[in-house]
């Protein structure tokens, strides 16, 4: 059971450790860490890799279509998505497990150390390839870059190219309501592509990062509010709330300390908590709260209109340097929430 801890949950790793080196237990976390999200930065979401998420994303689909229908959908739509959720945990479990046991073996018997250095960095590597398809710090600019481009072009191309990433109606947006829904899905998804699935990693390691992927793609596929959805996605989106509830305040907490402007703390507190989401409006107000813009407003989602209170006060016009400080801040929040993660696995380590 320590064996199994130490390899999969980064807080038991100091008490655990059943590798030879203590450096070597230090280095397993990080190491994957680091690595794969200097494999994100290089090859961000490219699209002839396969991804979990797509996968993620055909399981879903295939329960949604045979159960979200007759009698009992809220109870339908629970089991479902706990089901999915822990069996996205057991099944990373188990794969790295295998790995990592091997590496223990190997050292306990002492057969050879090229054994053990095999199997030990044969799941350092694998657990990196997980933690590169959980990371989505390069995409999410990109795609966010390529709205403000396309928007520069033609209102429709904008329009277009912001439907990839919003969840609302784009065909009657202004040219301001583009880049203003560009940069909110910024700011949101810095927590839920960036520092949420560091969080979980630093408490539950590769498998709590792949079980809060699917906790979020879950959420992006049945959490609305409509009708199709209201009963069957209710639990589906109410863990996700619970799973980013501290990683969207601390996404609002570092992006205030890289812009180094601390008087946007009050200004985050009183208006993260008007947002309709128990955590968008966090990031999103320290983001609003940077550019001194406002965010917010009325949007429609699957034919219906969704009043959004305003998250600050100033309408102004956004624009190509908007974006740029935005792409600054996003990068160095992303940066610090990556020290940070690193430094507590550490202390995790030695205490």
């Amino acid at each position: 059971m320590e064996t199994f801890l130490y390899f999969l949950i980064p807080a038991f790793s100091g008490a655990a450790a059943p590798l030879g080196s203590a450096m070597d237990g230090f280095l397993y976390f990080p190491v994957p860490l680091c690595v794969g999200w200097l494999l994100d930065k290089l090859l961000g979401d490219p699209p002839w890799l396969p991804h979990p998420v797509a996968g993620f994303g055909k399981l879903i689909s295939f329960g949604e279509r045979r159960l979200n229908r007759g009698n009992r959908r809220f109870v339908k739509g629970g089991i479902m998505s706990v089901v999915l959720i822990a069996g996205t945990f057991a099944v990373t479990s188990v794969l790295l497990s295998a790995l990592c046991c091997e590496t223990v073996q190997s050292g306990a018997t002492h057969t050879g150390g090229d054994t053990n250095a095999i199997a030990f960095w044969a799941s350092v590597a694998v657990a990196s390839v997980f933690v590169f398809y959980c990371l989505a710090g390069k995409t999410l600019i990109s795609e966010v870059r390529e709205v403000f481009r396309a928007c520069d072009r033609s209102l429709d191309e904008g329009r277009r190219q912001v439907a990839r990433i919003v969840g609302r109606d784009t065909s009657r947006l202004s040219a301001q309501e583009v880049r203003t829904a560009a940069l909110e899905t910024l700011a949101e998804n810095m927590s839920d592509g960036v520092v949420a699935p560091l969080f979980w990693y630093m408490l539950l390691g590769v498998p709590g990062m792949m079980a809060y992927k699917m906790v979020n793609t879950l959420d992006s596929m049945i959490g609305y509010r409509n009708e199709r959805y209201r009963a069957f996605g209710c639990v589906a989106a109410r863990i996700d709330d619970a799973a980013n509830y501290i990683p969207a305040r601390l996404t609002a907490l570092f992006m205030i300390l890289v812009s180094g402007r601390w008087p946007l703390f009050a200004f985050v507190k009183k208006y993260g908590p008007r947002h309709i989401s128990p955590n968008s409006g966090y990031p999103e107000a320290a983001l609003a709260g940077i550019l001194n813009c406002r965010f917010g407003g009325s949007h429609d989602y699957f034919g219906k209109t969704v009043n959004k209170p305003f998250i600050g006060t100033n309408p102004k016009l956004l624009t190509g340097e908007d974006l740029n400080r935005s792409i600054k801040n996003a990068r160095r929040t992303e940066l610090l929430a990556l020290a940070v993660c690193i430094a507590l696995l550490g202390f995790f380590h030695c205490f």
